[in-house]
């Protein structure tokens, strides 16, 4: 596809929001070694790629250079493979994580091979191109942290997924059912139907007394918080822990990391565990399974085209989108 263009969106600096995205045209990418060439059908915003843009990630020079196309999450057809790619061949429908690269705001984005899964007509380009960072991270919390297993062996465990309605949050009140657990979620009062639809065996609107103070209707003590927002204290948490309980903060911040720093140090049972994901190709092959057998709904906030792409950022940023936002290229 040598000298071809295509519709992009980029930012050329730190700042601006959506109105620092800007159309353009650019060359096709072309695959290296071990790398796919994917015509994207769809691509989904987490909130890591506009904190990119805010110049969070600055210090590990992220976006490693401007102009940077922005998002990560991604599902289309192969359309041409680098050498030694042995597991996909042109035509193959799929989803990936472009990493830090990232391109996904794009007709066209190259993938490594290695971070690309196949994806069965069972599952729509929209619904694999909206699991890899927010259900992998789900995903990771609750096998490894919590220590959930989802053949629903082991003990039972008290959850608590806050942020219940976004897209980790649901997610991990989905997967989490998939456990021998009793989930508590928090969202706002008018998700909290939906929430409990997810599966959900209780539900605290977050802007009530008791929503805000975590305390869960049935008094259970909580064995591990899927901590999926930001701006709750260690000191609410920590009186609705169970003995060993872990929050599993995936924003983690300065005083996030301090509490973490400090339970270590002090040898404390009751644990805070930063937790950030950069998912695995088996993690994302498991989760497809999981949703082509029904087990994993992804749920839609909205969906807009390439050319309104600013408009989804825009979204994404306001933070009260229920489920995921989606660009189809």
């Amino acid at each position: 596809m040598a000298g071809k263009k295509m519709h992009a969106v980029w930012y050329e600096s730190y700042g601006g929001g959506a109105s620092g995205l800007k159309h353009v045209e650019v060359p096709v990418p072309t695959p290296k070694k071990d790398e796919i060439l994917l015509k994207l059908e769809a691509a989904s915003i987490n909130p890591v790629d506009w904190k990119i843009q805010t110049g969070v990630m600055r210090p590990l020079f992220i976006p490693r250079k401007f102009p940077h196309i922005p998002v990560t999450d991604v599902a289309g057809e192969v359309v041409e493979v680098g050498a030694g790619v042995k597991n996909f061949k042109a035509g193959d429908k799929v989803v990936a994580f472009l990493g830090l690269a990232s391109g996904g705001l794009a007709e066209y984005a190259v993938a490594k091979e290695s971070l690309t899964v196949s994806r069965p007509p069972e599952v729509s380009a929209a619904e694999g191109a909206s699991l890899p960072i927010a259900a992998s991270t789900a995903y990771r919390a609750l096998t490894q942290p919590a220590g959930v297993k989802l053949d629903r062996s082991g003990p039972r465990k008290n959850i608590l997924v806050t942020a219940a309605s976004g897209g980790v949050g649901h997610y991990a009140v989905q997967l989490a059912k998939l456990g021998n657990t009793h989930i508590t979620a928090t969202c706002g009062a008018r998700n909290i139907d939906f929430v409990k639809g997810l599966g959900a065996d209780e539900v605290l609107d977050y802007r009530t007394p008791e929503g805000a103070a975590l305390k869960s209707p049935s008094g259970v003590k909580y064995d591990a918080v899927i901590h999926c927002t930001t701006g709750i204290t260690w000191s609410t948490f920590e009186p609705n822990l169970s003995e060993n309980g872990k929050v599993i903060d995936l924003t983690p911040g300065v005083s996030a990391m301090m509490t973490f720093a400090l339970k270590k140090l002090t040898f404390s049972k009751k644990q805070l565990v930063p937790l950030l994901v950069i998912p695995t190709a088996s993690e994302l092959d498991c989760l497809v399974k999981l949703t082509k057998e029904g087990k994993l709904k992804t749920v839609i906030d909205s969906t807009y085209p390439l050319r309104k792409a600013e408009d989804a950022w825009a979204k994404s940023i306001d933070g009260h989108a229920t489920g995921k936002i989606v660009v189809e290229a």
